[in-house]
C-alpha cells in the first residue's frame, strides 16, 4: 500500500517500537509482530496511531505478518531492499501540513483541491484574487471550494492595488512585449501570488499551489514571485506530477473522489481576464492562418459597427501617470474601467500577435486591451513634449528590457525595481494632457500640452527667432559630418 513507507534503519535484525500503552510491537527476520489488532494497514500510517515515535518497516520480498495471523503481502517494484527512518506520511508523495491553492472554481483547480489532499494528506485552503474578471466570477465560489475539500476559501479584491503598482508602473515605463503585447496576464500574476503568499503567512500554511500546466509562462511567473517573497514555502504544481491528461481525465478523477464538477459552458478557448486585457487563446487561433471569428471579441465591438462619428476625450497625466478623463479626476480603478468602456465601444485595442513565449515555443494569442490602448498612446505622446531626445532613447531602450523581466515573471526582480526607480525619476516633469481622437478602431493624437514642455514656438517656427540663429547651422554641419568627409576624402585618395 501506497501508506506503507521505508522510515527507519533496518541494520538490526531485531527492532522493537512502543505505543502509548507500552504493548511491543516487534520486527524480527522480516516479519512485524504486533500483539494487538490493527483496524487497517492505514494506521501504521495514522497520526492518532498507537505507534509514535519511529516505526521501522522493511520493505523485502517477504511476507510481513500481524498478530491474528493478518498477512499483508509486500508488493515492491525492486527485489532490492529500501530502508528509510522518519516519521510516516498521510500522502501518497509526501507530507504537507497546509497548502494554499490558486483557485479559480473551474473544472482543474476542483481537481486539485482532492488531489493535493489525497498526495500531501494536507489541508487546503483556496484563495481567489478579485482583479477584475467581471462580475459573477465569484458566485458560489466558496460552496464550490468547500464540496470539492477545502477547509476555507479566502477571498481578496486586488484591482487596486494591481492597477496602481502594477498596471501603471509598466505603463509609465512604456513596457511593450515584442512590439505588441501590454502585458496583461503578465501583471497580474505577481499581484496574485503576493497575496497568496500573504494569505499563507495568514493561515499558517507550508505551501501554495497553482493550477498552470508545464508548458506555459504563468507556472513560472507564479513560482519567481514565491521565491522572492517567501523561499521557505513548498511549491506545488499538479500539472507537472499528476496522471490527469485533459479535461476527461479530470471528470472522471472528480467522479471518483466525490468532487462536483463545475457546470460552466466549457469555452472553446483558453482565456484570461482582468481589469487591464482579455486574452484568447486555443481552438482554431492555433493556426496563425486563421482569421479569429467575429463573435469571440468580448470586450470590443467590431469596428465596422462602431459609432459612424468619431469621438474625442482628453487623458490627464501626472508625473507619467494617468490622473483624469475629461478632466474629471478618477481614482485607477474607475479611471481604467471608464477607458474600457469608451475604447471598446469604438473598437480600439485588438491585438492578434505570434509570440516567443519563455518556455521556448511560439504560441498565437488575441488581446483585447481598449483601456491600455488609449493610456499607452497617450502617456507616449505626452514624453514627446517633455522628454529630450538622449533621454527618449535610453528610457525607449530599457522599456523593452522591462517588459522582457515582467513577461518572463521577474516582477520582484532588483533589477525591474532599480529600472523602476528610473523610470519614475525620468517622469517626473511628464505632466499634462493628451486628446485623442477614436473612430472605428483607430487612436489618433490630435493634441498635446504640458506646463513642463520643451517645445518652444519662439525656437521652432519658421520666422526668424532670437534664440536661434540659422547660420549657425553651417559650422555645426561641417562638424557632424566631419568623419564621413574624411572617409570619402581617403575611399577617393584626395
Amino acid at each position: 500500500m501506497a501508506q506503507l513507507q521505508a522510515i527507519a534503519s533496518c541494520s538490526s535484525p531485531n527492532l522493537s517500537f512502543h505505543g502509548p500503552n507500552k504493548a511491543e510491537t516487534t520486527f524480527y527476520r522480516d516479519q512485524l509482530y504486533c500483539p494487538r489488532k490493527l483496524s487497517s494497514f492505514l494506521e501504521l500510517g495514522a497520526k492518532s496511531s498507537g505507534l509514535h515515535g519511529d516505526m521501522a518497516v522493511c520493505h523485502t520480498s517477504h511476507i510481513i505478518q500481524v498478530s491474528h495471523n493478518r498477512v499483508i503481502q509486500a508488493v515492491l517494484a525492486s527485489e532490492k531492499e529500501t530502508c528509510a527512518s522518519g516519521s510516516v506520511t498521510g500522502g501518497l508523495r509526501g507530507k504537507l501540513n497546509k497548502v494554499v491553492l490558486a483557485y479559480s472554481g473551474g473544472l482543474d483547480t476542483s481537481v486539485i483541491v482532492p488531489w493535493l489532499r489525497e498526495n500531501y494528506g494536507c489541508d487546503v485552503v483556496c484563495f481567489t484574487a478579485d482583479v477584475g474578471q467581471g462580475t459573477g466570477e465569484m458566485d458560489g465560489l466558496e460552496k464550490k471550494a468547500k464540496a470539492s475539500g477545502a477547509s476555507q476559501l479566502v477571498i481578496k479584491d486586488l484591482k487596486e492595488e494591481f492597477v496602481r503598482d502594477y498596471v501603471f508602473p509598466c505603463l509609465r515605463a512604456g513596457a511593450i512585449y515584442e512590439r505588441k503585447y501590454l502585458l496583461g496576464t503578465s501583471m497580474a500574476r505577481p499581484v496574485i501570488a503576493k497575496a497568496m503568499v500573504d494569505v499563507a503567512k495568514e493561515v499558517g500554511a507550508d505551501a501554495v499551489s497553482h493550477g498552470c500546466t508545464g508548458k506555459g509562462n504563468d507556472q513560472v511567473r507564479f513560482e519567481l514571485s514565491f521565491f522572492a517573497l517567501n523561499p521557505e514555502l513548498n511549491v506545488v504544481a499538479p500539472w507537472r506530477e499528476w496522471e490527469i491528461k485533459g479535461r476527461e481525465d479530470a471528470i472522471e478523477y472528480a467522479k471518483k473522489h466525490n468532487v462536483p464538477v463545475p457546470v460552466t459552458k466549457k469555452s472553446i478557448y483558453s482565456r484570461d481576464r482582468n481589469l487591464w486585457h482579455l486574452s484568447h487563446e486555443g481552438d482554431i487561433l492555433e493556426d496563425p492562418a486563421n482569421e479569429p471569428k467575429k463573435d469571440m471579441y468580448m470586450m470590443t465591438v467590431d469596428p465596422e459597427d462602431a459609432p459612424d462619428q468619431p469621438e474625442y476625450i482628453e487623458i490627464g497625466v501626472v508625473s507619467g501617470l494617468p490622473v483624469s478623463v475629461n478632466g474629471k479626476e478618477l481614482s485607477p480603478v474607475s479611471l481604467l474601467s471608464e477607458l474600457n468602456e469608451i475604447g471598446g465601444r469604438h473598437g480600439i485595442g485588438r491585438v492578434d500577435m505570434v509570440e516567443n513565449r519563455l518556455v521556448g515555443m511560439k504560441s498565437r494569442g488575441v488581446y483585447e486591451t481598449p483601456g491600455g490602448t488609449l493610456l499607452f498612446n497617450a502617456a507616449r505622446e505626452l514624453e514627446s513634449l517633455t522628454l529630450d531626445r538622449e533621454t527618449m532613447q535610453v528610457k525607449d531602450s530599457l522599456a523593452l528590457k522591462y517588459a522582457e523581466l515582467v513577461y518572463a515573471g521577474r516582477w520582484f526582480d532588483p533589477l525591474r525595481q532599480s529600472m523602476d526607480a528610473f523610470m519614475e525619476k525620468i517622469t517626473e516633469t511628464t505632466t499634462g494632457s493628451v486628446t485623442l481622437k477614436l473612430y472605428k478602431g483607430s487612436v489618433s493624437v490630435v493634441g498635446r500640452k504640458s506646463p513642463y514642455s520643451l517645445y518652444r514656438v519662439d525656437i521652432s517656427s519658421f520666422e526668424s527667432g532670437q534664440i536661434y540663429n540659422q547660420a549657425d547651422a553651417a559650422g555645426f554641419i561641417r562638424l557632424y559630418g566631419l568623419p564621413m568627409k574624411v572617409r570619402a576624402m581617403l575611399e577617393k585618395g584626395i
